[in-house]
């Protein structure tokens, strides 16, 4: 273990090796629907499909997709919020053999056309409101079927009647269909109840193409194998040595369509047989309180963004809600603030534990344990069968000290087979059996690892390397700030200087001047921002991460 120094911090009973089992990512939702069949598997405002309603359904759904023309390796879209239909489309799509492309539902025509491009995309399982923005780009995809759902097609009878006719009054639910689409509820019904599929699918055939922007600025489809997928679910399983199979209820507000949400919240759900709380809008913060007291809910993963909301909400501050039934959750996806983390558990009597990952894997390769210690600033430990280097900027091979800064790569059974279409992007990142992260991190001696910044955004001003995340710790100290974003940008001789984007906290003021002096007495030189511009929010990714690349083409377009 001595090059392996995090497998002896292990909390008890983690396994240091998985014995994985050779199964599809749909296998998980059969066997849990054989021995759990009348537990919920998601409940939406209150309504519930039971386990072995949902196997029934995503039968009979893939045996529709099947006679629309979905052949084994097709990649079919699911542009849908956290709503039953998602998890339905996901095992059906699974189930047909197809490929899943899941989308988000608030992207642009611009974006959604070419992931949808990008993909090859014929056949689109999508929420009805998204059915304008699908006309815009159809003509120039191979788009040929789109499969409509509605949010209240699976609301208890009650709100979705109030659903309809606050539609109807707004002539919202209004759409005319181009020829050969259809209504989800419509596809079902026509199937025989019994309705299934005889597929041979194996567990190295592909499940996934996620989105990602990978180690470069181009958004590339990681290709990730049932058994990926099947490998980090019980990878995140196992870690969670607080909870138990078939007594969890697990809140899901992180999208679904995220693989932080599809693997660590849904994955791990289906194959330990718990409960989704399904929430479609993530600031919903009352909706979420409401749901963690009302289902008593157990595991709650998210961003630091989300937990500081539910901090901060004056019903939680009130004690208005009972949150003491939440024992694990992990942040991901940013840093997690010492205060958010505390204040939380405090609040819930939970844990919560800041985690690491990338979709090229496909998900989560670190996290801090649930019951043993948690280091500040840390993303833990790698998880089981996770190996992992720290190796050096200048040649990517030097195996680096604990202590030392250098790129993370890793390996492990969750590691994507490549990059959609891009083959010297992926030779690229995979390098003899390693996963180049792009991530510059340290490992201390006791195998705990810590993100310093991006590969891609380290910034050189005169030639010295300054580390985005380093200055925005220093200015998000400072008690007038809420939060910060840091980047490089060009000067006018084609060198590279630091800029700050900086929100203030509400009725707070502070000058450009007083941000600089406040760096001065913790930074170097040549770390101080030379520019300071002041917002009222920054440009964030669905799962909360600062995009820095906006903030700098914002900046290029003003210069």
């Amino acid at each position: 273990m001595q090059d392996r120094p995090w497998l002896l911090n292990y909390d008890k009973g983690v396994p240091l090796t998985i014995d994985f089992p050779s199964i599809t990512v749909h296998q998980m939702l059969v066997e849990s629907a054989v021995k759990y069949p009348n537990k919920p598997c998601t409940v939406f405002k209150g309504a519930v499909l039971t386990y072995r309603e949902m196997d029934r359904l995503t039968d009979r759904l893939a045996a529709a997709l099947i006679k629309t023309g979905v052949l084994p390796g097709d990649r079919v879209g699911v542009i849908l919020p956290n709503i039953p239909q998602f998890v339905m489309a996901y095992f059906a799509i699974l189930k047909a053999g197809g490929v899943v492309v899941a989308i988000n539902p608030q992207y642009k025509p611009r974006e959604i056309e070419f992931q949808l491009l990008d993909a090859g995309v014929q056949v689109i399982i999508a929420l009805s409101s998204v059915y304008p923005t699908l006309a815009q780009v159809r003509t120039r995809t191979e788009i040929k079927t789109i499969i409509l759902t509605q949010i209240n097609d699976y609301l208890p009878p009650v709100l979705s009647l109030l659903y309809k006719l606050s539609k109807q009054k707004s002539k919202q639910h209004q759409v005319t269909f181009d020829p050969g689409d259809m209504w989800l509820s419509d596809l079902l019904n026509n199937q025989p109840a019994d309705a299934s599929t005889d597929l041979t699918i194996t567990p190295q055939d592909t499940a996934l193409f996620q989105y990602s922007g990978g180690t470069t600025g181009t958004s590339k489809a990681a290709i990730a194998t049932h058994s990926n997928l099947v490998a980090n679910a019980l990878q995140m399983r196992h870690w969670l040595v607080n909870t138990f199979d078939a007594q969890e209820t697990v809140l899901m507000a992180i999208p679904l369509f995220h693989v932080y949400g599809m693997v660590c919240g849904m994955l791990y759900a289906i194959r330990v047989g718990a409960g989704m709380v399904l929430i479609p809008d993530p600031r919903d913060v009352k909706e979420i309180l409401h749901s963690i007291q009302k289902y008593k809910a157990t595991v709650f993963h998210g961003v630091p963004n989300l937990f500081a909301a539910v901090n901060n909400h004056p019903d939680a501050q009130s004690g208005k809600y009972r949150l003491n039934s939440i024992k694990s959750c992990i942040s991901g996806s940013a840093p997690l603030a010492r205060e958010t983390k505390e204040r939380f558990e405090a609040l819930t009597g939970g844990k919560l534990c800041e985690g690491y990952g990338l979709s090229e894997a496909p998900t989560a390769t670190h996290c801090n344990p649930m019951l043993g210690e948690n280091r500040t600033g840390s993303i833990g430990l790698p998880l089981p069968d996770v190996d992992c280097r720290i190796v050096s900027l200048d040649d990517s091979v030097t195996v680096l000290e604990a202590g030392e800064i250098g790129e993370l790569i890793l390996r492990g059974p969750q590691v994507m087979k490549g990059y959609h279409r891009m083959p010297d992007e992926t030779m690229n990142i995979l390098r003899d059996g390693w996963l180049y992260t792009g991530d510059i991190a340290r490992m201390d001696k006791d195998g705990y690892f810590y993100i310093v910044d991006r590969k891609k955004e380290l910034i050189k001003p005169g030639g010295f390397q300054v580390w985005p995340r380093e200055v925005e710790e220093v200015i998000a100290s400072h008690p007038k700030v809420k939060e910060v974003g840091v980047a490089g940008v060009m000067d006018d001789q084609g060198g590279e200087l630091v800029k700050a984007w900086v929100v203030l906290k509400p009725s707070e003021t502070l000058s450009a001047e007083e941000v600089r002096d406040f760096c001065i007495a913790q930074l170097v030189a040549y770390k101080v921002p030379s520019f300071v511009e002041f917002r009222k929010e920054l440009p964030r990714t669905t799962v909360g991460k600062v995009l820095r690349r906006e903030l700098v083409r914002e900046h290029n377009e003003h210069r």
